[in-house]
This record gives structure tokens, sequence and C-alpha cells, in this order.
């Protein structure tokens, strides 16, 4: 009885240490409009430790995937980043317009300005362990002004 219940709590510290070792910041939403079926989140995520973002998932969008968007000649293109985006080490990744960035597909209502928008990070360690991290992440029509701390 005595080491099932500490498995449970070096499992919970665990859990609890390795959300410790992302660090995300300066997060939003860009507000849509009624009609608008996709938006976009932007952050700078921060790890310790090598991680890929592998995954993203929201209750107000059917669908939430990882992006990126570059030039390729003089068309601009996007797509789904296949096997997660790495975040290396003590390094910090920006998820920014034209860039990399969360897609949110399919809204549900319009994400209204000086709303919010909660969203779940999925992140998997050089060992393929997945964790995830819960943000509240506010809407605004850009990115100017968020970068409060």
């Amino acid at each position: 009885m005595k080491l099932k219940a500490l498995a449970v709590i070096a499992a919970l510290a665990c859990g609890a240490v390795y959300a410790q070792n992302i660090e995300v910041r300066d997060a939003w939403v860009r507000a849509s409009v009624p009609g608008q079926k996709a938006t976009g989140a932007f952050m700078k995520i921060k790890a310790k430790d090598t991680v890929r973002l592998v995954g993203v998932a929201s209750p107000a969008a059917a669908v939430a995937e990882v992006h990126e968007m570059k030039m390729q000649g003089d068309v601009m293109t996007m797509r789904a980043v296949s096997g997660g985006l790495e975040i290396a080490a003590g390094k910090t990744v920006e998820l920014a317009p034209g860039g990399y960035h969360l897609m949110l597909m399919d809204l549900k209502a319009p994400l209204l300005k000086d709303g919010s928008v909660p969203l779940t990070l999925v992140f998997k360690d050089a060992k393929g362990v997945e964790s995830r991290m819960e943000l509240k992440v506010p809407v605004t029509a850009m990115a100017t002004g968020m970068h409060q701390h």
C-alpha cells in the first residue's frame, strides 16, 4: 500500500516537474469574425530539455494543428508540421504570423476580442513520453500589447 502511494506521488511529481521544464510566454489567439472558420494561435515556447510539440487541441475548434507558413518562390504555402515541432533545449521557438503557428479550424463560434480560448499543448520528450500543458489564451486582434509579464 505504501509503495503504491509513493508511485502515485512520484508520477505526479514527474508531471509537475516536466511542466515546469516548458515555459510558454506571450500567447495569443487572433480574433475571428462571424463566418470565419479558422484562426491562428501564437506564442513563445522554451524548454529546459529538447521536446517536440506534437499536438494541440481546443474545445473552440473541431480541428487544431501545428502549422508552418513559408514562401516557396512567389507562393505562400501553409501545411501541417508532420512529426511535431522541435523545441531545442534552452532555445525559444516563436510561433508567429508568417511562420510556425497553431491553426484552429472549423471554429465552433467566433473568437471575440478580449475573450479567451482554452488550448492543450501536447509535447513528447526524447524518450517518447507525452505530457500536456493546459493554457487559457487571450483573444486579440494582433500581437501588439500582448507582451505583459
